[in-house]
C-alpha cells in the first residue's frame, strides 16, 4: 500500500476522536481582570465587544485540543488548556456535539490535564494508546488538533527526530519556566491551539499529546510521552487522583562546566540551593527536611545510582511512588552520608 494512502486512511480514523476544548468565563469576571491588568490610559478601550457574550453572559476566554481516550467520555489534554482559574470548560466533539467538561485531575508536573464528559446515547470515537517507548528515530508521525484555534481538524506529518528531548517551557507566559523531561521531538507543525491533540504513528496509535514548540525555531516540537499518560490513568482508575511523588528540593544538576564554577568537589549530583535570595532549598516539614538533609548539601545518588545531567532527580521521581523509601548518597563538606527519605504525595 503506497505511504500517502496509508497516512489518508489513518487521518480519516483518527480526526473522529479529536476534540475542541473552549475555555469560558463570565463576562464581569473577565472585564474585572482586564481592570486590574491594563494600564490607566488603555481602560477605556478594553470593553468586551457584545457579541461575544454568549446569552449566559460567559465569553470564550481560551481554548486548544484533546482527544477522547475511551467511550465512558475521558478526554486527555494538556495542563495549560485548562489552568484558567473561575472557568468553565466545554469539549466540542468533531461531529459538532458540544458537552460540559468536568476536570477529573491536572498533574502536578507533567502538563496533562484528564477531563471527563457525560456522552449519553452519543457514540465517541475513541483512540488506542500506544507503546511510546518503541517509538524510533525517523518513524512517521501525525500531529492532529486545531491550530491557532481557527482552523478545525488539522492535520501535520513528520518524523520522530528526537527522544526523550529535556526543554524548560512555560506552562502559562507569566509562570516560572519548568523543566520538561522525556519528551518526543518531531518536524511535525505543532501551533499554538494544538496544544493536548494526539501525535500519532502511522497507523493511529497515540504516541504522546503534543505540548510544546521552539518560538525561535522552525519544525521543532514536542510531545509528551503516551507512558506517561498511562501512569496518569491508571492513578485515575486506581486513587481518583493523580499521585506524584514528592521530595521536597530546589537543586542544581552538577556538569563538569558548573563543578568549576562554583569550585565543587564534584562533577555529577544534585547541588541543593535555592534560585533566588527569596526562595526556599528545602520545603518546610517536606521528606528531604524530616531526613535531615540540609542547603548546599550535594546529593550524590539514589538507591546507589548516580545522579547526572543525563539522569536527574526529576527523572528518578517518575519512576518512583508515593511512599517509596529512597536511599540518598550525600556529601556535606568532606563527609559521605547515607539518609532515607520517604517520599510523600506532591500536593
Amino acid at each position: 500500500m503506497p505511504q500517502d494512502t496509508q497516512i489518508i486512511r489513518t487521518i480519516k480514523k483518527v480526526m473522529p476522536a479529536v476534540v475542541t476544548i473552549v475555555v469560558s468565563k463570565k463576562a464581569d469576571r473577565v472585564e474585572e481582570e482586564m481592570e486590574r491588568e491594563t494600564p490607566e490610559n488603555f481602560k477605556e478601550h478594553m470593553d468586551i465587544p457584545p457579541e461575544k457574550i454568549d446569552a449566559r453572559g460567559f465569553v470564550q476566554v481560551g481554548g486548544g485540543s484533546g482527544f477522547i481516550a475511551n467511550k465512558k467520555g475521558i478526554i486527555l489534554t494538556n495542563k495549560h488548556v485548562v489552568n484558567e482559574p473561575f472557568a468553565e470548560y466545554f469539549v466540542i466533539t468533531n461531529d459538532g456535539e458540544k458537552f460540559h467538561a468536568d476536570i477529573l485531575a491536572r498533574d502536578p508536573i507533567d502538563d496533562i490535564a484528564i477531563l471527563k464528559i457525560e456522552p449519553g446515547k452519543h457514540k465517541l470515537t475513541t483512540l488506542k494508546l500506544g507503546n511510546s517507548n518503541k517509538a524510533e528515530l525517523g518513524e512517521t508521525v501525525l500531529a492532529f488538533g486545531n491550530a491557532l484555534g481557527i482552523f478545525k481538524s488539522t492535520v501535520s506529518s513528520g518524523i520522530v527526530s528526537g527522544l526523550s528531548r529535556a526543554i524548560e517551557a512555560k506552562p502559562e507566559p507569566n509562570a516560572p519556566a519548568q523543566e520538561m523531561r522525556g519528551l518526543i521531538q518531531t518536524d511535525a507543525a505543532i501551533n499554538p491551539g494544538n496544544s493536548g491533540g494526539p501525535l500519532t504513528n502511522a497507523e493511529g496509535s497515540v504516541l504522546g499529546i503534543n505540548a510544546a514548540v521552539i518560538s525561535s525555531a522552525q519544525n521543532i516540537g514536542f510531545a509528551i510521552p503516551v507512558k506517561v499518560i498511562e501512569r496518569d490513568l491508571q492513578d485515575i482508575k486506581k486513587h481518583g487522583k493523580i499521585k506524584r511523588p514528592l521530595l521536597g528540593v530546589r537543586y542544581l544538576t552538577l556538569t563538569t562546566d558548573i563543578k568549576e564554577k562554583l569550585k565543587l568537589p564534584v562533577n555529577y549530583g544534585a547541588l541543593i540551593t535555592k534560585e533566588n535570595p527569596l526562595d526556599i532549598a528545602i520545603a518546610p516539614t517536606g521528606p528531604a527536611y524530616k531526613a535531615g538533609i540540609k542547603d548546599h548539601d550535594i546529593i550524590l545518588e539514589w538507591n546507589d545510582k548516580k545522579i547526572t545531567a543525563d539522569k536527574t532527580i526529576q527523572d528518578y521521581l517518575e519512576n518512583a511512588a508515593v511512599g517509596d523509601a529512597v536511599k540518598l548518597t550525600i556529601l556535606r563538606g568532606k563527609k559521605r552520608l547515607e539518609k532515607i527519605v520517604s517520599l510523600t504525595e506532591r500536593k
